[in-house]
Formats: structure tokens, C-alpha cells, sequence
């Protein structure tokens, strides 16, 4: 993994295009681990684009170079919430003008089909803890063994992998 440097931070700060890019380049992968975490599935590469626009135009504004992975984390949360807002606000203010009559039945091949495209938007580590608990029916310490993780950390990716999940299936 590639770090930064102290002086390829202030040469950026100070407008050298080339360390900007630099910067940018070397925080993505950062920014896009970060962003997963705290992002809707379907906002995160949108997230991590916002975030690098936002660095490479307010860089200059850092007046300490201590604070710049604080303020770049803080600015990938703030554009996760902003599009989880707009999502709430924009897109999920449908109501029909009366109830529907009837239930709606979604076909087994159709259920299926949302599962899998569900399935392949998780990030592969949410996916592999997901599939071994909810498919292959293994016990946290079962997981645990086979992924090399601790209790908590399985659990944690486990019931992350199903929010995920929940939000994919029902925006």
C-alpha cells in the first residue's frame, strides 16, 4: 500500500497539480473503503467522486496537515448522508392515491433473480460472510474458523451484509 508524505500533502496544498493527483490517486482506495462502510450500496462510487471533487477544490483551504485524513473522512460522511437525504426525500415519496386491491405476488424466478443481483452488489467480504451463514447454514463459530475472524468481527459483517441486503431489496 502506498502512503503519503508530508511534503506531497503541502505541495498539493500549495497547488502543485501532479501532488494533487497524486494525493487523489493514493486516497481513492481509502475513500471508496470508507465510503462502503457509511454509503447506500448504490451511492458509494458516487460518494468517493464527490469526495475527491470536494478535496482537490478545498485542499488549499487546510491549514494543518495533521487534520487532512479527519477532514477527508469527514467529508466522505457528510456526502454518504447527504445522498442517503436526498434518497429519502426524492425518491421514496410515492404513495398511490389508494390502496392496491389485490396483494401482489412476485414470481419464485423473479425473487430469485432479485437475490442474486443483491447478492453481487455486496462488496465480496460482506458476500462471502453472507452466503456462508444464510446459504450454507454455518454457526458464527463456524465463520469465524473459515474466515480467519474474530466473533465480533464476523457478526459485525454479517449483520452489515444483511442491511445491505435489506436496502438493495427494499430502497
Amino acid at each position: 500500500m502506498t502512503s503519503l508524505t508530508g511534503y506531497e500533502l503541502e505541495a498539493a496544498r500549495a497547488g502543485d497539480s501532479r501532488a494533487l493527483a497524486r494525493v487523489l490517486s493514493v486516497e481513492r482506495s481509502r475513500v471508496l473503503r470508507y465510503a462502503e462502510r457509511h454509503c447506500s450500496v448504490h451511492d458509494v462510487e458516487d460518494a468517493v467522486q464527490e469526495t475527491l471533487l470536494i478535496v482537490s477544490r478545498r485542499i488549499r483551504q487546510l491549514r494543518i496537515l495533521e487534520a487532512f485524513n479527519g477532514w477527508l473522512f469527514r467529508i466522505v460522511k457528510r456526502e454518504c448522508d447527504r445522498m442517503k437525504r436526498f434518497w429519502r426525500s426524492h425518491v421514496h415519496d410515492y404513495a398511490p392515491e389508494r390502496a392496491l386491491e389485490q396483494p401482489v405476488v412476485i414470481p419464485v424466478d423473479a425473487l430469485r433473480c432479485d437475490l442474486e443481483q443483491a447478492l453481487e452488489s455486496l462488496p465480496a467480504h460482506y458476500r462471502q460472510v453472507i452466503v456462508l451463514r444464510d446459504v450454507e447454514e454455518l454457526t458464527i463459530a463456524e465463520i469465524c474458523e473459515t474466515l480467519d475472524l474474530s466473533r465480533e468481527a464476523a457478526k459485525a459483517r454479517l449483520h452489515r451484509a444483511r442491511v445491505l441486503m435489506r436496502e438493495y431489496l427494499n430502497p
